[in-house]
């Protein structure tokens, strides 16, 4: 779900991130006995394992040479995918700042990084399933556990203790999901901030992005059993979480408690859109008939409109609030592009200037997603600062209303997050890590850890 923009109060249910990667496009091996280079640019989910396999003799060869060992080169970025989680990225900042209703139905972006990570999830169980698994799990939850070690300590710093809540026995149990986020981590409501820094009720911005987490771990523990329901019966693994979303729509399902309804609710809405990138890379959407696609997807998308608009969905709302609406509409805007996915290996000309962009977002989705929120507040904060100033109050409020400076500042922080806090995924995947990750420089300056990559 969504998580609110800035202002409101947001609940850990609420709204990427996270973030994975495209299907890679196979290379041959190169012939020559020098060790083929890595992949260009890191990747926050993803990166194929180098595997060491002998070179064949052929009719060119000495008789006498013995083959020599070479490393298969890594599979080629799908630089289509890599824009779509740039762009849902990037919408997810812009949305949470600016608050408008229509962005998540021009660009639906937790269900297209929902899709991207099933596609990925898919591509890599071809190797065992646990070591899948923990590959994945090793990759989402450093970058978590920094970010909670930071967050957690502020908010008990600011007063937040096991009391809060009346339960203190089961205040110290819910932050082991800060851990392992099986269900939403705890945070601390009502915190006073910090004046003219960091605003009111920072804790329940720092939890905002949290959802996605927790969701994500829970596709990501699936996925071995949704892949082999989805080669048994593949469409009625793809439109379940679609028949759910509408059971509890429709109040045909009804579950006591939150914690439980909350993530069979997050399964439900975008379910249908991980199942499809799991979909696409079995080869499913290719063996349909290409005029199918098109035909079916644009009604299922005004079928989801239609529903939102005839209840309730309108400007301050949000598409999440009805998650039936979100769970078609996003599934068809997916459909859609995946059907079209041109699988760029190389970038097209008019997209080249922005590889170093696009590069950098991908590298460090993780650490974007999780910060994001928090560093909107500060942004916002800071700024309202100025109206402090007499001259600014009289002759510039204008500016001063204007969310526009407030998103360029945001930004500003979230570079800095990226340089402080991004080199946790580098150590999450077992990667030298690098504070400004965008391709500009060979993978192979720096310190090598030498360690295997899952």
């Amino acid at each position: 779900m969504t998580t609110p923009p800035f202002g409101s109060v947001p609940r850990p249910g609420a709204e990427p991130i996270g973030a994975p990667h495209g299907p890679f496009a196979a290379r041959p091996p190169r012939p020559a006995p020098p060790l083929a280079p890595s992949a260009p640019f890191p990747t926050t989910t993803q990166e194929a394992p180098a595997v060491t396999v002998p070179t064949l003799p052929s009719g060119t060869d000495e008789p006498t040479r013995p083959a020599e060992p070479q490393q298969r080169r890594a599979p080629a970025r799908d630089r289509y995918f890599d824009l779509l989680r740039a762009v849902a990225l990037f919408r997810v900042v812009f949305y949470h700042l600016m608050g408008w209703a229509w962005l998540p139905v021009v660009f639906p972006s937790m269900g297209v990084m929902f899709a991207l990570a099933g596609n990925l999830m898919a591509r890599s169980l071809k190797r065992p399933a646990a070591q899948v698994v923990r590959s994945r799990l090793r990759r989402l939850l450093p970058p978590l556990w920094l970010f909670g070690a930071l967050g957690v300590t502020g908010m008990v710093l600011q007063g937040w203790s096991p009391g809060d809540d009346g339960h203190p026995g089961w205040w110290w149990l819910h932050l082991g999901f800060w851990i392992l986020p099986l269900s939403d981590p705890p945070y601390a409501e009502g915190l006073r901030g910090i004046h003219g820094v960091l605003g009111e009720d920072w804790g329940g911005e720092l939890a905002g992005p949290l959802w996605y987490i927790r969701a994500y771990l829970w596709f990501v523990l699936l996925s071995p059993f949704l892949l082999k329901a989805l080669r048994a019966l593949p469409w009625a693994t793809v439109l379940s979480p679609i028949a759910l979303s509408a059971a509890f729509e429709f109040g045909y399902l009804n579950l006591p408690g939150e914690r439980i309804p909350s993530a069979l609710t997050d399964f439900s809405t975008f379910g249908a859109c991980w199942i499809l990138g799991m979909a696409h890379q079995e080869g499913v959407l290719r063996r349909m008939p290409r005029y199918v696609v098109p035909s079916v997807a644009p009604a299922i998308a005004v079928l989801g409109l239609w529903y939102a608009l005839t209840h309730g969905f309108r400007e301050g709302h949000d598409l999440d609030d009805i998650p039936f609406a979100q769970s078609l509409w996003s599934f068809a805007t997916v459909l859609l592009l995946l059907h079209v996915s041109p699988s760029w290996t190389d970038w097209p000309r008019w997209l080249r200037p922005f590889d170093r962009l696009i590069t950098l977002l991908n590298s460090r989705a993780v650490t974007i997603y999780l910060w994001h929120n928090l560093c909107i507040l500060v942004a916002a904060t800071l700024w309202d600062q100025l109206w402090q100033f007499d001259v600014m109050y009289l002759h510039f409020s204008w500016l001063l209303e204007s969310p526009w400076p407030v998103l360029a500042i945001t930004w500003m922080f979230i570079a800095s997050c990226v340089v402080w806090f991004g080199w946790m995924e580098d150590i999450a995947a077992k990667r030298a890590p690098r504070l400004w990750p965008d391709g500009s420089a060979p993978r192979n300056r720096g310190l090598r850890t030498g360690a295997h990559r899952g």
